[in-house]
């Protein structure tokens, strides 16, 4: 995103340990606001908006590799710079790059300033508040870059008024760790999530991207943080609520009477072909468009610029593919536990009349077995240097072909409401999902027969209509039909073939136990499932670690869980191998986060 002409005052912040001026330089444009000390004109609240948003692009590449590099899908190259490395290993020095507080805190600090400052009470001739929108936006903006923060260093000052004197910014301000920044957020955002929780400002298009990518969906965040609430706490009602804010987002996103379904992506080999080469699918799962429509697959982005020069211009495409900016050499790369999980799935194909199914066989060459997804979206090849001539190693991640950093996009939300549901004690509702789509019909055989009537007066609260939601069936596969309200497939199909068939994809249903016996067991399947789909359909986006942290905190042994996924990235028989190149023992939770000058972490 170009950056916008800010009227601004350079003025002193935000806060350490015991207090705030360690993380800034005191002569750091670090608040942005108009000449008066009230937000109260449309200009300059536009201008203080915008502000933050450029604020917000700082942080954009790191909320990607903070994510994915210290998780076990990606590995780093020879190439990788020391910084990079570093990530990866563990081994995030005071100096690394990708370790500055203070960036999160110019983001916080400019949010509370406009929070402190909008005039929210001002209407228009037809009694409408004028400026509630950004100031609901600002405050998610808020939300999600504090979650952020207390995600990668474990314990942080937090701070919710604006820090413009150099004695305020020595001031002592409360520590948080995450369930207290949780329980503070939510609190915060629920007032304003029935009314604003799918309004936005209306900046247009700048640059040619619209402006309605730019802002975190208040009802998303909520599920977030309730989803981090109950994975740390364990409380089964933050898991009910994750759920529902997640639905309501989903059921709210185009309006009253609309639809905002999975879709429909399903890879499957051609049964006529004995070489398995030929690929036939319906959509797509990478390159997804970045034009707003009812059923766009990204969310929320952060824009970047176009030309180095500018400013902030995003290093993705750099890390993860071979280009001419970069001489070809490619700095991260998907890890043997990522081609190890993608070849585990068992692909379903099914016959060319419906009535049985058959599975893909293994040992296919370039990544075409299990599930297909890594193969739609990496590729792998050669480049020649034009200097030496050599033969340079190169892939192509299509994940990263824009510009913009993607943050949210449809099916997370979809794995994420899963995630809630299964914890929450709905483990079939949370499978459904997965594995067939949800619509009201599904809901009512899959779904309510197997619980309580008190369960059912909270499953009820969860509304697909068949007639915005269809399921994709067999003989819309098998008739090549995707016409019409069809617009709804399980998750795990965008890969691996026809789940609903698939014999290897199933509850594991015990006809000798209670339904309310094998809940747990069902649960504790499901779970491991939502992990392995997100590795499937979320890899190099940027959300693994999080996703192995919070798995991690629901188990016995969270440090172990989160050290043997971590450890075996290269392979389950490199893991010793692993642990002593990352060093961090990561059994020790305390080792999970970063530390910044002895001021802020764990």
């Amino acid at each position: 995103m170009k950056r916008l002409k800010i009227f601004a005052t350079a003025i002193c912040v935000i806060c350490g340990l015991a207090s705030c001026a360690d993380f800034f330089d005191q002569d750091s444009e670090h608040v942005i606001f108009a000449d008066t000390d009230h937000l109260n004109n449309a200009t300059d609240t536009i201008y203080s908006v915008t502000g933050i948003l450029n604020k917000l692009q700082v942080l954009a590449d790191r909320t990607i590799l903070l994510g994915e590099l210290r998780g076990d899908l990606t590995d780093v190259t020879n190439e990788a710079a020391s910084d990079l490395r570093d990530v990866a290993n563990f081994n995030i020095g005071d100096d690394n790059k990708y370790n500055s507080p203070r960036d999160y805190y110019a983001v916080i600090n400019n949010c509370n300033y406009f929070i402190a400052h909008a005039d929210t009470a001002l209407k228009n001739n037809r009694n409408e508040y004028i400026f509630m929108k950004e100031y609901a936006a600002v405050k998610a903006i808020r939300a999600w870059t504090y979650l952020q923060l207390v995600l990668n260093y474990g314990r942080v000052p937090f701070v919710t008024t604006p820090i413009l004197t150099k004695q305020e910014s020595e001031a002592e301000y409360p520590s948080y760790d995450l369930q207290a920044v949780c329980q503070y957020l939510i609190s915060d955002l629920q007032p304003l999530a029935e009314r604003y929780g799918n309004e936005y400002p209306g900046y247009g298009s700048i640059r040619n991207t619209d402006s309605r990518f730019f802002w975190f969906p208040i009802n998303i965040v909520l599920g977030d943080l309730n989803l981090w609430l109950a994975s740390a706490t364990g409380n089964t009602m933050n898991y009910r609520e994750s759920a529902l804010r997640y639905y309501k987002y989903i059921s709210e996103r185009n309006g009253q009477n609309s639809a905002y379904p999975l879709g429909i992506t399903l890879m499957t080999w051609n049964p006529g072909s004995s070489s398995w080469t030929e690929l036939r699918s319906w959509g797509s799962v990478s390159n997804f468009p970045e034009a707003y429509s009812a059923d766009a697959e990204v969310i929320t982005l952060i824009p970047g610029d176009s030309i180095r020069a500018e400013g902030n211009y995003s290093e993705l495409r750099n890390i993860f593919n071979s280009r001419d900016e970069n001489n070809y050499r490619f700095s991260a790369t998907p890890s043997q536990a990522m081609f190890d999980i993608s070849d585990a799935q068992v692909h379903c194909c099914v016959s060319r009349t419906g009535s049985s199914a058959y599975y893909a066989p293994q040992g296919l060459t370039l990544h075409r077995s299990g599930d297909l997804r890594l193969f739609n979206n990496y590729r792998e090849g050669y480049a020649i240097d034009p200097m030496s001539g050599n033969r340079i190693e190169a892939q192509i991640i299509n994940k990263y072909s824009t510009r913009n950093v993607r943050i949210y996009r449809r099916q997370m939300v979809y794995l994420r409401m899963a995630e809630a549901l299964n914890m929450a004690g709905y483990p079939r509702m949370a499978f459904q999902i997965l594995s067939q789509g949800l619509n009201n019909d599904s809901i009512k055989t899959q779904v309510y027969p197997y619980y309580s009537q008190s369960d059912s007066v909270f499953i009820s609260q969860f509304d697909f209509p068949t007639s915005r939601y269809g399921i994709f069936t067999v003989e819309n596969l098998v008739n090549n039909r995707t016409t019409g309200t069809i617009n709804t497939l399980g998750i795990h199909s965008r890969g691996s073939g026809w789940t609903p068939m698939n014999e290897y994809y199933q509850l594991p249903v015990d006809t000798t136990k209670t339904e309310a016996e094998q809940t747990s067991r069902f649960q504790t399947y499901v779970d491991s499932l939502i992990l392995n789909e997100g590795a499937l359909e979320l890899a190099f986006e940027g959300t693994r670690y999080y996703d192995l942290m919070r798995y991690a905190m629901r188990q016995s042994d969270p440090g172990q869980t989160l050290a043997t996924y971590v450890y075996a990235r290269r392979g389950r028989d490199k893991s010793d191998a692993m642990r002593a190149v990352i060093r961090k023992d990561l059994t020790d939770r305390r080792n999970w986060y970063l530390q910044w000058n002895g001021k802020i972490g764990y």
